[in-house]
């Protein structure tokens, strides 16, 4: 219990035990407090300003007390946030190292670095339509770039995906803008298409061939 609240009781207390005691002196004693009523008034007085004064102090011990709480809690919060980025940058660092894909950049087919010279392929948006401006394209197995202009004021990007679904390679989303997704692609047949919701259903998708 700290001080400024152990002071309060002190003073709470001896104000109540004071005013049952003199109340009962009055009721008793003919006369009471007589001459010493100043002094009565004084007692009572010394005991409501100091149970008024520490209650105060005691409110503020509180608040502090409940900042201090609050900011122990927000560094341990930060402290766990931290760990859980520590633990995710040492995954993907670790998925690099054994070759596997992480989410938001390229990734290799099948896991393996697929072994060639690639290419660079323009593929763009129909600014009149929900469409490509073609649905084959075709490169050399290795670091393939997809280099995607899309002219029109509605959303699109360009994702790729091997035949079993998985996601290799993806834009950003632009509008009347430029983007790109790359990719280590083997030989093999790839999709591409706009994963913005309902643009590939309209038909927005085409075949890459790597041979």
């Amino acid at each position: 219990m700290h001080r400024n609240e152990t002071l309060f009781y002190v003073f709470g207390i001896g104000l109540a035990v004071s005013a049952v005691v003199f109340s009962f002196l009055g009721l008793k004693v003919k006369g009471f407090p007589g001459r010493a009523f100043p002094a009565v008034v004084a007692w009572f007085a010394i005991l409501i300003i100091g149970a008024t004064t520490f209650s105060v102090l005691h409110a503020q011990d509180e608040e502090k007390a409940k900042a201090a709480e609050t900011e122990k809690a927000n560094e341990e919060f930060e402290a766990d946030d931290a760990d859980i980025q520590a633990e995710e940058a040492a995954e993907e660092e670790e998925a690099e190292e054994k070759g596997q894909p992480s989410e938001g950049g390229g990734a290799e087919a099948g896991g393996e670095a697929a072994a060639g010279s690639g290419g660079t392929l323009q593929l763009a948006a129909d600014p009149a339509a929900i469409a490509y401006d073609t649905t084959e394209l075709t490169s050399k197995p290795g670091k393939v770039t997809i280099d995607f202009d899309n002219p029109a004021p509605l959303e699109h990007d360009v994702v790729v995906e091997d035949e079993a679904g998985d996601e290799l390679a993806r834009s950003e989303i632009v509008t009347e803008s430029e983007t790109s997704a790359e990719a280590d692609l083997a030989a093999g047949s790839y999709t591409f298409f706009c994963s913005i919701p309902g643009h590939r259903e309209a038909g927005m998708e085409g075949t890459l061939t790597v041979k």
